[in-house]
């Protein structure tokens, strides 16, 4: 058996999450992001957050790519209800091509953080990769390039544990997963119903041949990412259709 397809066959777990109570931690929140390659359409980030003192698994959870829709969707109710608190934040296309990724990464991730507060404070987040997109920086990162500011200076101030391959391994960073790729795909299947020639019901934005042929015949509309290579690139593997 290949690593890759071990990785796949193995589900996540709390043990990650649980280690952090040793640091003191008892509200933990897994992060993930989906829509980062895509074309069109926003970026989304879920954020679920666990009570470590009252935790139990929750079986039938994987990384968001490896699930059906219909999995998917019907994990959602369960993981709401397993969770203390659970949110997803977007960021549009025009957002995205003002500050860039990061920063539409960044304002995402801080309105499902800003949504979370409601309910509880976490007190640690585990987030997906290798990089830690999540916290606050200073005021001059937080701001796009036409000076008007992206995301106000009061998101995430807790510690953020980057882990490559979370969705994998940490539960609550599939559940996090499942989450955002539920409601993401969801509004693209509603903005499909407004633009049907860019496919946005079954690529849900990511760059398909049919995706890109529909693009150069008709150009970009306004949920497209337009500072991104929208044409045409012969010769290029095919876009998995996931996170």
């Amino acid at each position: 058996m290949t690593r890759a397809r071990s990785l796949r066959s193995v589900a996540p777990t709390l043990a990650f999450e649980r280690a952090l109570a040793s640091e003191g931690h008892r509200f933990v929140a897994g992060c993930d992001e989906v829509g980062r390659g895509a074309l069109a359409g926003p970026v989304s980030v879920g954020i679920v957050v666990v009570d470590l003192e009252a935790l139990k698994g929750l079986r039938g959870v994987r990384d968001s790519k490896l699930l059906s829709p219909t999995q998917r969707e019907a994990l959602v109710p369960r993981i709401l209800r397993w969770s203390v608190a659970a949110a997803v934040g977007h960021a549009s296309a025009e957002e995205i091509d003002a500050g860039g990724l990061v920063a539409g990464l960044r304002a995402a991730g801080t309105r499902a953080w800003a949504s979370v507060l409601g309910t509880v404070r976490p007190d640690v987040v585990i987030l997906d990769g290798n990089h830690d997109w999540l916290s606050v920086r200073t005021q001059e990162e937080l701001s796009r390039t036409d000076g008007t500011t992206t995301v106000q200076p009061d998101g995430c101030t807790v510690p953020v544990h980057p882990r490559v391959k979370a969705d994998l391994t940490c539960l609550s960073v599939a559940a996090a997963s499942v989450l955002a790729k539920v409601e993401r795909d969801a509004r693209m299947v509603e903005l499909a119903g407004h633009h049907p020639g860019f496919g946005w019901d079954v690529n849900k934005g990511y760059a398909t041949g049919a995706h890109r042929a529909a693009l150069h015949d008709a150009g970009p509309s306004e949920y497209h990412r337009r500072t991104w290579r929208l044409g045409p690139t012969p010769n290029t593997p095919p876009v998995e259709i996931g996170g």
